[in-house]
Formats: C-alpha cells, sequence, structure tokens
C-alpha cells in the first residue's frame, strides 16, 4: 500500500493562494476606530490595527468590516489561532463574506484540526465564484491533507484542463505521487519544473517518493540528501527528510544505510509518524517482521495521541494493521468505522470485505460475490477507479472469477501496474500460460514491474506448470542467488523445494526446512512443512502427523494459506474431527483440490446425497477453468465415479494435450479401473515428457506389479535408484522394495536367497 507523505511540505504554497490583497478591504469604514484601523493596515503598522479594530468592536461588536479587519490584523501579525477565531465571527455576521471564506481555506492548510473547515469554507465561496481558480486549488490541496484523494484530484483535473500556474501544477504533482499514481505525478513535477523552477523544500519528500516508485531510486536519495546535509538540527522538516531518505536507501537496495538513516529518530516523540511510516514501508518490501511489529506499535501509538484524526490518516493506519494478522481486527474495525463516514467510498468497501475475509468472518464465495457488488459499475472518475484498484490488488491469492474486474480496472486508465501482475496469477491458474506471459511482459515494462523480482516466481511457476521442471529450478536457484527479500527468499525456496519432491530428491528438502527452521525456529510455514515432509517420506505415521499437525494449530494465532499446510491436511486421511479445518482452508483457498476431497469424502460417509450436491455446486462456479476441471476429476474420483473423473481430466487434455498433471491424473483414474493397459500408455507420456519424475515412475512400477509385470517393475525402480545416485540422494523405501520384488522373483523361479538355507 502506498503511504502518506509529508502534508506540511504543501504548506510553502499558501502564500501564493488566496491571499488577501489591500483591493479587498470595505471602502467606507462603519466607525472612526474601523476606518484608523484599516489605514494603519495599509501603513503595515499591524498591531496599532489590532488595537483599533478592537475599540470598533467594543462600540459596535457586530460589525463585520471591523472584525474582518481585526482577523486581517491577526493573520498579518502571524497571530493564526486568533486570525481563525475572528474569520468564524465574520462569518457568523456574513455566511456569504469572500474574504473571510478564502482565509479560512487558507489557513485550514496552517493545522489538521482546521483542514474540514478549510474545505468547507472554500466550498461554500466556490458556490458563489465557481471560477475562482484559487479557491479551487485550495481546496485540492485541502482534500489532499486528509486523504481524500479522490475528491481533491477531481479539482485538480479541473484546474489542469487550463493554463494553471506553477503552484497548482506542484501542488497537483504532491497529490498525485501520495495517491499512487506515479506516473502522472511524474510527469507533473516534470511541468513545473519546465517553468524554470527548481522544486521547493516543502515538497522533495513527494518528489523523491515519485523517483523512487518511478524506478529512480538514485536520483531520489541524490535530492534528498542535497536538501538534508545542510541540516544541523532534527527539526520537522529533517525528520521527514530522513524518513523519506531511508525508504530511498531501501528501494536502491542498501538497507543497512537506510536504517542507519533512520537511527536518530528513535526514541524522539515528534518522529513516531514519520519513523512508522518509514519502518512499515522497508518491512512491506524486505518482508522484515520485526520492523513491522515496530512499526505497527508507533501506529498505534501516534493513532491514540491524535485528538482528531483525519479520515485519510485513518486509512493509513487500518492499511499497515491490516496486513498483519494480529492487528487485522483493529483494522476491520476502523474500516467499518470510516464507512459509518463515507458510505459511498467504495475502496473502502473493498478493503473492509478482504479484511472480513482474511479474517474469517465472511466466506471466499462471499467476499466474490460482495466485491462484484461493490465495484460494479466501475466509478466515472479515474481517482475513484485508482482507489480501487490499489485496494483489490490486495486480494492475495486473486480470485479467479474477479478476471474481468482487474481487466476492466486495467483497461480505465488507472496507474497501478500490479493489476497485470493479478492478472497473470489468474490466467496462470485458468491455465493460458502464453496470456500470463502477456501479462508478465506488461507489468515488466513498467518503471515498478522492471524492478520486481516476484514476475520471476511467476515465470518460473508457469514453466513447472508446463513441465519444464530443470528450467523452473534453475529460476528459482537464479532467485535465490540474487538474496531476494524474505517473503520472495522464502516463497523461491518453497517452490524449489515442490520441485525436487515431484523429482524424488527428497533428501534434500529436509535441508531446506531444517535451515530455514534453525536460522528462525519460529518460522510457521516451515515448520508445518517439515511436518509435512516426513509424513511424505513416512518419517512419522498417521497418528504422528495428525498430533504434530493439532499442536501446530494450536500455536497459531490465525490461519495463514500456507501450501505445505494445504498438502499435509490433504494427504491426512480424512478424520470428521477436521471438518471445521477442512471449512476453514477452504475460505482462505476455496481451489484446494486436496483439502475439497478430504471435506468431500468426510461429508459421503454421512450423507452421499450432500456431497455430490457439494460436487455439482462447486462445477458451477466456472465450468471453463483448467482448474475447475481438476477440481472436477478429483471430487468425481473420490466418490468413485471414474466416467466422470474420466471425462474432466480427457477435456483438459483436449485444450493441452501435453498438460502432464491431467495425463497423469488420468492414467490413476485408469490404474483405479483395472484398465492397465491405458494407464501404462498415459504414465509412459508422463514420463516422456518428465523423464526424472521419480514418483511416476514409482506408481509406473506398481502398475506393473499389478499385472504381474516383477522384471518391468523392477527396471523402473532401478532407474529410480539411479536418478537419486546421480542426484546426490537416497530413498531406502525404494531400495527395500526393489529388493522385496527380486527376492519374490527368485523364488517364483525355485531359487533361495543363501541367508535362508541355514
Amino acid at each position: 500500500m502506498k503511504r502518506l507523505g509529508n502534508w506540511l511540505g504543501f504548506l510553502s504554497l499558501v502564500s501564493s493562494l488566496v491571499l488577501v490583497s489591500m483591493a479587498e478591504l470595505p471602502v467606507q469604514a462603519q466607525t472612526a476606530a474601523t476606518s484608523e484601523g484599516y489605514g494603519l493596515l495599509k501603513r503595515g503598522w499591524v498591531n496599532d490595527a489590532i488595537a483599533a479594530f478592537q475599540r470598533a468592536l467594543r462600540q459596535n461588536p457586530r460589525s463585520v468590516d471591523a472584525q474582518l479587519g481585526l482577523a486581517i490584523a491577526y493573520q498579518r501579525a502571524g497571530q493564526d489561532a486568533n486570525a481563525w477565531q475572528a474569520y468564524q465571527q465574520v462569518l457568523e455576521l456574513d455566511g456569504n463574506n469572500r474574504t473571510a471564506l478564502a482565509a479560512v481555506g487558507v489557513l485550514g492548510g496552517y493545522r489538521p484540526e482546521w483542514q474540514v473547515n478549510g474545505i468547507e469554507a472554500l466550498t461554500q465561496l466556490l458556490q458563489l465564484t465557481p471560477n475562482d481558480t484559487s479557491a479551487r486549488a485550495q481546496r485540492a490541496l485541502l482534500l489532499g491533507y486528509q486523504g481524500r484523494f479522490s475528491e481533491s484530484l477531481s479539482d485538480y483535473q479541473i484546474l489542469l484542463q487550463t493554463n494553471p500556474k506553477p503552484e497548482v501544477l506542484l501542488g497537483a504533482a504532491q497529490i498525485y505521487s501520495y495517491s499512487g499514481n506515479y506516473t502522472q505525478a511524474l510527469a507533473l513535477f516534470k511541468r513545473y519544473q519546465a517553468t524554470g523552477r527548481s522544486v521547493p523544500e516543502g515538497a522533495v519528500t513527494a518528489y523523491a517518493l515519485t523517483l523512487q516508485e518511478t524506478g529512480n531510486a538514485a536520483q531520489a536519495i541524490q535530492v534528498l540528501e542535497a536538501q538534508l546535509k545542510p541540516r544541523k538540527s532534527l527539526d520537522a522538516e529533517a525528520i521527514e527528510l530522513r524518513a523519506a531518505l531511508a525508504r530511498a536507501y531501501q528501494a536502491n537496495g542498501q538497507l543497512d544505510m537506510a536504517l542507519q538513516v533512520l537511527e536518530p529518530l528513535r526514541n524522539q516523540p515528534k518522529a513516531v509518524l514519520p519513523l512508522a511510516r518509514a519502518l512499515s514501508a522497508i518491512a512491506r518490501k524486505t518482508g522484515n517482521t520485526q520492523l513491522y511489529r515496530e512499526a505497527i506499535t508507533l501506529y498505534q501509538q501516534s493513532l491514540s495521541q491524535t485528538s482528531n484524526p483525519s479520515p485519510g490518516f485513518i486509512i493509513e493506519v487500518a492499511d499497515v494493521l491490516s496486513e498483519g494478522s494480529e492487528t487485522r481486527s483493529q483494522a476491520l474495525s476502523l474500516y467499518q468505522q470510516l464507512i459509518q463516514q463515507q458510505p459511498s467510498n467504495q475502496s473502502l468497501v473493498v478493503k473492509q470485505l478482504i479484511v472480513a475475509s482474511q479474517l474469517g468472518k465472511i466466506s471466499r464465495t462471499e467476499l466474490r460475490q460482495q466485491l462484484q457488488t461493490a465495484v460494479q459499475p466501475l466509478p466515472a472518475g479515474v481517482a475513484e477507479r485508482q482507489a480501487i484498484a490499489i485496494a483489490i490488488v490486495r486480494l492475495s491469492p486473486p480470485d479467479p472469477e474477479l478476471l474481468s474486474v482487474y481487466q476492466d480496472l486495467l483497461q480505465s486508465g488507472v496507474d497501478v501496474p500490479f493489476l497485470n501482475y493479478r492478472i497473470a496469477q489468474i490466467l496462470i491458474q485458468k491455465g493460458d500460460f502464453a496470456a500470463a506471459r502477456q501479462a508478465l511482459t506488461a507489468y515488466s515494462a513498467t518503471a515498478v514491474g522492471s524492478q520486481d523480482i516476484a514476475t520471476e516466481l511467476l515465470l518460473a511457476e508457469i514453466e513447472r506448470r508446463e513441465s519444464k521442471l530443470d528450467a523452473s529450478a534453475q529460476r528459482y536457484e537464479a532467485i535465490l542467488s540474487r538474496n531476494p527479500p524474505a517473503s520472495v527468499y522464502q516463497d523461491a525456496l518453497f517452490a524449489l523445494a515442490n520441485i525436487r519432491r515431484s523429482q524424488g530428491r527428497l533428501a534434500e528438502l529436509v535441508q531446506v526446512y531444517s535451515g530455514l527452521l534453525a536460522h528462525n525456529p519460529q518460522d510457521a510455514r516451515a515448520q508445518i512443512g517439515l511436518i509435512n515432509l516426513n509424513y511424505q517420506l513416512k518419517r512419522i505415521s498417521d497418528t504422528e502427523a495428525e498430533a504434530q499437525l493439532q499442536q501446530w494449530l494450536s500455536a497459531q494465532s490465525s490461519l495463514e494459506p500456507y501450501p505445505e499446510l494445504f498438502s499435509l491436511v490433504g494427504a491426512l486421511p480424512p478424520d470428521p474431527k477436521r471438518e471445521q479445518l477442512y471449512n476453514d482452508l477452504l475460505a482462505l483457498d476455496p481451489n484446494s483440490i486436496a483439502v475439497e476431497r478430504r471435506l468431500i469424502q468426510v461429508i459421503a460417509r454421512r450423507d452421499p446425497a450432500a456431497a455430490r450436491a457439494r460436487v455439482d455446486q462447486i462445477l458451477v462456479r466456472d465450468r471453463t477453468s483448467i482448474d475447475s476441471y481438476f477440481l472436477q476429476g478429483e471430487l468425481a474420483q473420490a466418490l468413485g465415479d471414474f466416467q466422470l473423473a474420466s471425462d474432466a481430466y480427457q477435456t483438459i487434455l483436449k485444450q493441452q494435450p501435453d498438460n502432464v498433471d491431467a495425463l497423469s491424473a488420468l492414467a490413476g483414474v485408469r490404474f483405479e479401473q483395472k484398465r492397465y493397459s491405458e494407464a501404462e500408455v498415459l504414465y509412459l507420456r508422463v514420463l516422456a515428457l518428465r523423464p526424472s519424475d521419480l514418483e511416476t515412475r514409482r506408481i509406473l512400477a506398481d502398475l506393473y506389479l499389478a499385472q504381474d509385470q516383477p522384471l518391468n517393475a523392477f527396471q523402473q525402480l532401478q532407474q529410480i535408484q539411479h536418478l537419486q545416485k546421480t542426484s546426490g540422494t537416497t530413498n531406502t523405501a525404494i531400495a527395500e522394495k526393489a529388493q522385496d520384488i527380486q527376492l519374490n522373483y527368485l523364488r517364483r523361479r525355485g531359487f533361495q536367497p543363501y541367508w535362508e538355507r541355514y
């Protein structure tokens, strides 16, 4: 999520917007004291003018001219609080006083608690004078302060249609940057610089953020260091500069420098929020949970210390809290609070629904249905669509049935490159690898996408699904060699582990999980991964695996969609005691065939008709994607409906004749049907595509044994042992099985092993 920036930076614009000129002073004063006050103002004797206006108000407390003069004098004397009160009193006497409305708008930028009133005053002024560009520019600025980006950008879109002043360009550039539209922000900064001006000190942090997010982190560092270097004290501006510089360093791959720059901000009361913003941004990019927890604490502290937080700040806090399982409930409460104030804010509704789903308060199906209702039709304003796009990319994994929503947003002109990444993920699920590659190419063509190593993860996954296991493994190894962020490192490592598992190189997996746990004993994913692996290697029994699973679940504050958890739960025998766990996991990932199969089996034990109805209900969701046919085949097979399972897998093979998973699954159906010769042909096709697939060779050996072909079975097991030896792994179970086949064959031939002869 994009963080809000330094609102103080915008205050440099105020002096050029909506200032009260001497020409606006009343021509005639109601009293001599009032006339004297305006005369003193013209001479620049502000304090004397204040005294004169105060005398006039003692004579006539309801004098608009005297009250207005006093307000102007206070403002010129720098007595902002007194000026604010005085202008409010003017508006009580004359609600349409344009000078007072304009001044309240200007002062609204001085303090956060004045912003809402400033917006209201400027809105009223624009109703009186719709073409007042200064008032519209100031309102856009204040709306930006409040984080009401859609409204702010609507004003800026009007202003930018003409030939705006440089100050308006600068304000718009900053708001576009903080709203996450960095491409447009950069264009506006360039337009501002083309007027011959340099980006002023107050806008440097927004400019640096824009450079950083458009692939120019090194330039952002230069800009920020130039501003920070001459500063000797840690004032408000220096704090903001340090926070921004830390983010730029991290984006440039200099994490140590980033943390070093932030060190002076620690334990500084006035640096709580900037430090929180910097730490959360760095933690998000690096996957550092310790920094994230620190950021959460600082955000909560800042929120509790803010008497009247703006909606934008509350959204910012909620966005950060929503990223942690332990603080999502608080985030949900904040979103719900904001929606009560802004019921038409579609992006807030999207965020609230996603968090509610993560907390298990609504099912994945309900999430999908409510999201579709919340975003359709898409709003006319590009700023509103931008906010929705930023919100919906938070849904992970993306829902395939929302593909059209992602595509519509992307085609609507929003600047959210990550939509391409989500679309690629969905297309991979649907088996459309060519289109997925196109989406990834589009993502990589953007500034942020060109530097996102996660693209390599998806390309490796495509290669894996295309049965190019060696190419996929090499890509994962290349990712690991680049020392990526912790989250990417883990994803790549676990994905590589899955490939090694399919290749039968299980000993390597033990080293992977053991290494992760040695580095971080509390790594929940590595813990469940090791349990899952030990179960697959038959190092622990069903009972032991179930006990360890239950112990692991008891230690978790919330369920996370770890693939290893789904794998273990799907591999263990169906158990009615785990029915709630099945439902909880399917709420996280409705497309988990392994877990869905176990749930169907449990339901079928007590109500076969209900199990069949559930299968039919699942199939109604989407009969077009490859995954749906896999699900249909798996569930039909679990219910013993081999014909339906065959039809499902054959449908996949009509679309993708070399889909190895479908070939293997159909072979498994034929094996269960005892149609051994057909199964053999299919398994051999799998091996032609995946020669090093040890699991298929093991199953083929079992198939040969079922056909009473021990020599063929023995040859397959020998081939497995050869491949294991080549990869430096061993599997005693394979060796023992090969020996049993050999001995049984010898006995059938009338030979007795030498150790049985005595």
